[in-house]
C-alpha cells in the first residue's frame, strides 16, 4: 500500500500524524509536511493547507485534530476515519492540584473563550490573559513567568510525552471540552483513495460521538473559536450529550445535556444545540463581552 498523508508541520500535528501512518502500517515517509495557509482565519490556516493538499493530489488523506476541523466539510471532501479518542478533558499546568487549589488571582493563560468563559463561570478571580503558539511555545512562556498557569489539551500533552506537566485534568462536569478534543479525523477526497484503508482503522464510539458534537457545533451556529463546548459519551447503550456556552467573561453562560439512542446521534447533537438556543445561546453567542 501506497498512500500520502498530510499534516501541518507543528510537532503536535506531526506527533498525530504519525498515530495514523502506524495504524494504517505506514512509514514516516508517508507524511507530507503542508504549512499553514496564510491569509486564513485562527483555526482555519490549521486545515485549509491540508485540505488544499488532499484535493490537488499532492496527498491521498489528509490528518486532523478534529476540533480544529471546521463543522461544515469542505466540498470534495470526507470524513474517512476517525480513530479511537484520546483523553479529551482539558488539563491544568501550574501550582495547585485541583480547581479549589488554583492559586488566587493567577494569571491563567489561554487563548480559548470556551475555556476562559468556562474559567470564569468557576474562578471569577482568575485573570485571563491570550496568549497562543504551539504547546512548546506556551510552556515556555510559563516557564518564562508570563503567566502563572496554562490550561492545554489533556490529549495533546499526552501526544508529545508532556504528560509530566499535567497538575491536574479538568472534571468533565467543570469544563466542557471542545467538540472533537481528544479525536482525530482522517479525511480523503470524495471517492478518492485510501478511502478503505482509512475505514479499517475507525472507531465505531469515536466516530458516533464526533457526529453528535459536530450537529451541535453546526445547528447552534458556532464555529471553532466560539465559546462553546460539546461531548458526547456513549455508556451502557445510551448516549449522553452535554453542551456549555457562556460569555468569555465568565457573567453569563449556560449547561444542558440530552440523553439517548446513540443511533441518532447527530439529532442528539442537534436537539441539544436547539435547546439551548431556546435557552439563550444564540444571544451568549451574539454578545462581544470580552474580559
Amino acid at each position: 500500500m501506497s498512500l500520502t498523508l498530510a499534516t501541518r508541520p507543528s510537532p503536535l500535528a506531526i506527533a498525530q500524524a504519525t498515530i495514523v501512518t502506524s495504524a494504517l502500517g505506514l512509514t514516516a515517509e508517508a507524511l507530507l509536511e503542508v504549512a499553514n495557509q496564510t491569509g486564513a482565519g485562527d483555526k482555519e490556516r490549521f486545515v485549509r493547507g491540508v485540505e488544499q493538499a488532499v484535493l490537488t493530489g499532492r496527498a491521498d488523506l489528509g490528518v486532523h485534530s478534529a476540533k480544529d476541523l471546521p463543522g461544515l466539510m469542505t466540498t470534495g471532501l470526507v470524513i474517512a476515519a476517525v480513530p479511537g479518542r484520546a483523553d479529551p478533558r482539558d488539563a491544568w499546568i501550574g501550582p495547585g492540584g485541583s480547581l479549589e487549589e488554583i492559586p488566587e488571582g493567577a494569571r491563567v493563560g489561554t487563548s480559548s473563550l470556551r475555556r476562559q468563559a468556562q474559567l470564569k463561570a468557576l474562578r471569577p478571580d482568575l485573570e485571563m490573559v491570550d496568549i497562543s503558539g504551539n504547546v512548546d511555545t506556551r510552556l515556555a512562556k510559563l516557564e518564562a513567568g508570563e503567566v502563572e498557569g496554562l490550561v492545554l489539551a489533556r490529549a495533546g500533552l499526552d501526544r508529545l510525552g508532556r504528560s509530566d506537566a499535567v497538575s491536574f485534568t479538568f472534571d468533565l462536569e467543570q469544563m466542557v471540552p471542545a467538540a472533537g478534543q481528544g479525536s482525530l479525523v482522517v479525511q480523503g477526497r470524495s471517492n478518492g483513495p485510501g478511502l478503505s484503508e482509512a475505514a479499517a482503522i475507525a472507531d465505531a464510539g469515536s466516530t458516533v460521538a464526533l457526529a453528535a458534537e459536530r450537529a451541535a457545533v453546526v445547528e447552534i451556529g458556532a464555529d471553532c473559536d466560539s465559546p462553546v463546548g460539546f461531548h458526547a459519551t456513549e455508556i451502557d447503550g445510551l448516549m449522553s450529550v452535554a453542551g456549555f456556552a457562556g460569555l468569555a467573561d465568565g457573567s453569563l453562560w449556560l449547561r444542558d445535556r440530552v440523553e439517548g439512542d446513540p443511533g441518532r446521534a447527530e439529532e442528539l447533537g442537534r436537539e441539544l444545540a436547539r435547546r439551548m438556543i431556546t435557552a439563550g445561546a444564540a444571544e451568549i453567542l451574539g454578545s462581544t463581552v470580552q474580559p
